[in-house]
């Protein structure tokens, strides 16, 4: 394999554990600048919904960019950005970082895509964008439970991890990512971009990737406190189930791209969000045991990234020619559902309180769930206008800010 496409995955996990390593350290966050858990939890908002906003504009101003620059001008930013908020003196500072590490991680990823399709030949592009994306599946899987075992101790010692791996990405590509070929085709303008939306059934399935995500979200990002019975606020016990999430999460998006080629994009939807549903519902009592949020953490991933594979081909497929644009807009729409999901979580917790929460996230994914039925009723069977295995990649996580 390329050294140059494992050094471009290094980023793709820097990118990766940035957006969503946060969530295990939002107490030490919170307890150093003297703000709410709550109000921690927006560090993922500002970058989330930064990263949404940002990605198709920074794409369209810097489309005449060499890819060489550009790779390494987003890698800058982001490496400075975080290095800023290992040294935050104040938590209105700390989220200023946030944006300014978003923008450089919207130029990093879509771009770090494109240029790994020019390093290998036609036949082996699909390989060269599974190991760059890939960057982004062992951050959920490795990166984010690292970060939060290194920052245990001091969170500050997280940003530094994810500065660092930024840094050893930008040394390695300045390094050997030379004489990269031109690009033939016209980028996209901004008004290109989202043009799509005026297409039938688009916005439609836009919103449902908005709402699955806002559904997610909005517990994912507050699962120390969901759990926090079953914890008793120890880091190891916190870390350990975010290692069987992530876990958890790789297998689930295996198990979506093999389940909509074998029952279809639609019910993929329908059950996902169904078990999703349930999970939330139950997960005021599974939070209270080891036990029982161990299983939380295994279900729920499961399902919701079998979803996530779902949704992308699902755009895709309503206009093959234009997929790139579609699953950009996806994009955007997952990193708006991820920015909405922190003011959903904050919002539930004040009304709801911390134990009983997950109830609107239960109501949210049963909004999906509806959304889904109602928008896929002439797509129960599978179609073969793009591979799955194809658009899944293209689509993951954090899962995927691939834009």
């Amino acid at each position: 394999m390329p050294v140059r496409l494992l050094l471009l995955a290094l980023g793709t996990f820097a990118v990766g554990t940035d957006s969503m390593v946060t969530v295990g350290i939002l107490g030490p966050v919170a307890a150093d600048l003297g703000v709410s858990v709550a109000a921690a939890g927006q560090m993922v908002t500002v970058f989330a919904l930064a990263y949404a906003l940002a990605a198709p504009v920074l794409a369209a101003l810097t489309a005449r960019w060499p890819r060489r620059r550009l790779l390494l001008t987003a890698l800058t930013v982001f490496t400075a950005a975080n290095a800023l908020s290992a040294v935050a003196p104040g938590y209105e500072f700390l989220l200023a970082t946030r944006v300014l590490a978003a923008a450089g991680a919207a130029l990093y990823t879509p771009t770090a895509n494109a240029v790994a399709t020019t390093l290998v030949a036609p036949e082996r592009r699909g390989r060269a964008l599974a190991t760059v994306l890939g960057g982004m599946t062992v951050a959920t899987a490795l990166g984010v439970p690292l970060g939060t075992w290194v920052g245990r101790s001091d969170w500050r010692l997280t940003m530094w991890l994810v500065t660092a791996l930024g840094a050893a990405a930008f040394g390695g590509l300045a390094l050997l990512l030379r004489d990269l070929p031109a690009s033939s085709a016209p980028a996209p303008g901004l008004r290109a971009r989202l043009a799509p939306l005026g297409r039938p059934g688009v916005l439609g399935a836009a919103a449902t990737t908005l709402v699955f995500f806002l559904a997610f979200q909005c517990v994912y990002i507050y699962l120390a406190t969901a759990v926090a019975p079953a914890t008793g606020g120890r880091a190891d016990r916190l870390s350990l189930l975010l290692l069987v999430s992530g876990l958890a999460s790789v297998a689930g998006s295996w198990l979506g791209g093999r389940l909509v080629d074998r029952i279809g994009v639609r019910r993929v939807l329908l059950g996902g969000s169904a078990v999703g549903a349930a999970a939330f519902a139950g997960l005021p009592w599974a939070g209270q045991s080891m036990p029982g949020a161990l299983a939380y953490v295994v279900v729920t991933p499961l399902a919701g990234w079998a979803v996530s594979v779902a949704l992308p081909h699902r755009l895709a497929s309503l206009d093959p020619a234009n997929a790139p644009l579609l699953i950009s807009l996806n994009s955007s729409a997952l990193y708006l559902g991820m920015a909405g999901g922190g003011v959903v979580g904050s919002a539930a917790i004040a009304l709801l309180g911390e134990h009983r929460f997950p109830f609107a996230a239960s109501a949210l994914a049963l909004v999906a769930l509806a959304a889904s039925a109602a928008t896929t009723r002439t797509a129960a069977t599978p179609t073969t206008a793009t591979p799955t295995t194809g658009t899944a990649k293209a689509a993951a996580p954090p899962l995927d800010p691939a834009a």
